[in-house]
């Protein structure tokens, strides 16, 4: 059985399952809305990025060096799904010839999810959960208990667009968990919070540098297989589970990524269970996910702690975001 079909199997679990649920009692738990940051907000955990986080990550500048940590975007790559990437470039040139300086131009049309592949940001529409059976959608719940009903539009997300996520500019840590487990992780591999512990021992921290309103990035060796082998690196991953999400949710984290496509393990130790972490990080708490990163650059680079720097492409209605975030240290 694919990821795909296991994906889709347990979802239609879940929605039976969820039949006659009502908002105290649901898949996920008890009520998790209204958001501690008001009934009406759509920021999420990018409300933590206050000015003392911002300064504070400044000051982590001092050699005035500065990666990116996204990857190339490119039709091999892989993809999730049936998700697609194409790139066109209308005319060669595009336009012109114009003036008597002959000038011309490219543009480009691009056709994909362009918030759902390569590097890729989930915003707070992303995902939801089915507490349930309506068809209208008033029986979905996302972030702050907004409805599929009220979500729902075709050209575009009616509530929680990425458009409304507040620029990022705070500190980051590295979970190198390539160190800990002596190696490369492996399909099925689940980060436990006693891993993230062991390895922020290894730079010299505790859970307790982990603050409110700080990045929390995981690399697990996961991404040698981009590009090189598609087929192994979509055949799950390995990746935080329920524990290590609960963890770093208690702690109010702005954001949590990874070097993999989905940041948690799949498939997940509770077969009965689709992207459980999704939905604790995005669903009950509001905390963005960043999604096939190029840790290995910070790892190349010694870095580990560190000021992160991204702002989600404004586009209104959309479920997520391209672009590359950058490490500065």
């Amino acid at each position: 059985m694919t990821i795909r079909t296991a994906f889709l199997a347990a979802t239609a679990a879940l929605s039976l399952s969820a039949a006659g649920a009502v908002a105290q009692d649901t898949p996920i738990g008890s009520k998790w809305w209204p958001s501690a940051h008001g009934a009406d907000d759509q920021a999420g955990s990018s409300n933590y990025v206050t000015p003392d986080k911002v300064t504070g990550a400044a000051a982590l500048i001092k050699e005035g060096k500065a990666i990116k940590l996204g990857r190339d975007y490119e039709p091999a790559m892989p993809l999730f799904g049936s998700r697609v990437f194409a790139l066109r470039i209308p005319g060669s040139p595009t336009g012109g010839t114009f003036g008597d300086n002959k000038v011309i131009w490219n543009d480009e049309f691009l056709a994909t999810e362009i918030g759902q592949v390569g590097t890729q940001f989930d915003g707070l529409g992303h995902i939801g959960v089915r507490v349930s059976g309506e068809d209208d959608g008033s029986g979905i719940r996302y972030y702050n208990g907004v409805t599929g009903t009220e979500i729902a539009g075709s050209y575009g997300l009616k509530k929680l667009g990425v458009e409304h996520v507040k620029p990022f500019f705070t500190t980051a840590h590295l979970i190198n968990m390539e160190a800990v487990n002596g190696g490369p992780m492996e399909l099925g591999q689940e980060i436990s919070v006693a891993d993230i512990e062991a390895a922020l021992a290894k730079d010299g921290k505790s859970g307790a540098d982990i603050k409110q309103g700080d990045v929390v990035l995981f690399h697990t060796g996961w991404g040698r297989h981009w590009i090189k082998d598609n087929d192994t690196f979509n055949s799950g991953e390995p990746g935080i589970g329920i524990e290590a999400a609960e963890w770093l949710a208690e702690k109010k984290i702005a954001l949590v990524g990874a070097d993999t496509w989905a940041t948690e393990v799949v498939p997940n130790p509770d077969s009965k269970l689709a992207f459980p972490v999704h939905q604790i990080l995005l669903v009950k708490n509001g905390i963005f996910n960043h999604e096939n990163l190029a840790t290995e650059r910070l790892v190349e680079a010694g870095v580990h702690t560190f000021a992160y720097i991204y702002v989600p492409m404004p586009i209104v209605g959309a479920t997520g975001s391209a672009g590359s975030p950058i490490a500065a240290w």
